[in-house]
């Protein structure tokens, strides 16, 4: 609802901010990739201990930090290594489109094998990375709530849909309380006009899994995961109302790149929904609309 707070409320979400730090021993799957490297140097010092969970070598390890090499669509394996652990962070997967087959072997197992480990292993609180393409279909003048129904722009983003879903049952049936980050474009800076919209700081997002990690409301909640930007698609009044205050701004970081959109060729299409080329994968061409 908009409008003012009532006092508990106000009370919180000042307590939600105050969340810079958390004692819990967590796994970070795909810790080794590109958006993993970058969170683990925000939340090497705001966590007890990180263990890498990735089948790529990290390369050097912080005096709080260690690697199993383990591949997430073993599950077996998978509930061993998070035996000693507090929460998992699940950044694994593949970030982009592939083929059927690859998506629900990594993608899709991955994440079931991800919340089974939780569940085997007592950890209550999983903060889930998850994707902007699981609305990637809703056009570029509608602005998406993480209440709009999902409209998944890939098969990509359709797995990040199952693994929301999922996480939803683990909750339901077995208390295990999940952050669901729809992450935007993740990076140093916004590098085309797309990206502008939804770009998030690494800063900022390490402050979302804090919250993920410790806010005490927390269920199977869906935020997304983007800094300050103007004229964004997102809503994330949900984040708000966790504490959630990003620190970094699109607009001050976006360079002359960020006036143009990466070249498509369905710019028809790209240019139209939100999830910009990975509408186009596949498409036949034609620009359907659809009711909400």
């Amino acid at each position: 609802m908009i409008g003012s707070n009532p006092p508990a409320q106000e009370s919180q979400n000042a307590a939600a901010r105050c969340i810079d730090r958390s004692g819990k021993r967590i796994a970070l799957t795909g810790g080794s990739g590109r958006v993993g490297t970058a969170l683990r140097q925000f939340l090497a010092e705001q966590v007890t201990s990180i263990k890498i969970v990735d089948t790529a070598d990290p390369g050097p390890l912080g005096a709080n930090e260690s690697w199993e090499q383990v591949d997430i669509s073993d599950g077996e394996a998978l509930a061993t290594c998070m035996a000693d652990v507090d929460a998992i962070v699940h950044l694994a997967g593949y970030p982009n489109e592939q083929g059927i087959d690859d998506i629900l072997r990594v993608n899709v197992l991955g994440t079931h094998n991800v919340l089974e480990a939780a569940r085997r292993n007592a950890i209550s609180r999983v903060v889930f990375g998850s994707s902007n393409h699981a609305v990637g279909f809703y056009p570029r003048e509608t602005r998406v709530s993480e209440t709009d129904p999902m409209r998944p722009d890939s098969l990509y983003g359709l797995s990040k849909c199952w693994g929301e879903l999922e996480a939803g049952l683990y909750f339901d049936k077995f208390g295990i309380r999940t952050l669901n980050i729809r992450i935007g474009n993740a990076g140093d800076r916004p590098t085309d006009a797309r990206a502008l919209r939804i770009w998030v700081s690494s800063r900022d997002l390490a402050q979302l899994v804090l919250i993920g990690l410790e806010h005490p409301d927390i269920t199977c909640t869906t935020v997304f995961g983007i800094s300050q930007v103007e004229a964004g698609w997102l809503d994330n009044r949900a984040a708000a109302a966790l504490g959630y205050i990003p620190a970094d701004s699109a607009q001050s970081l976006a360079g002359p790149d960020t006036a143009l959109e990466r070249p498509s060729p369905m710019p028809h299409i790209a240019e139209f929904f939100q999830g910009g080329r990975f509408c186009v994968i596949d498409h036949d061409g034609t620009l359907r609309g659809r009711l909400r």
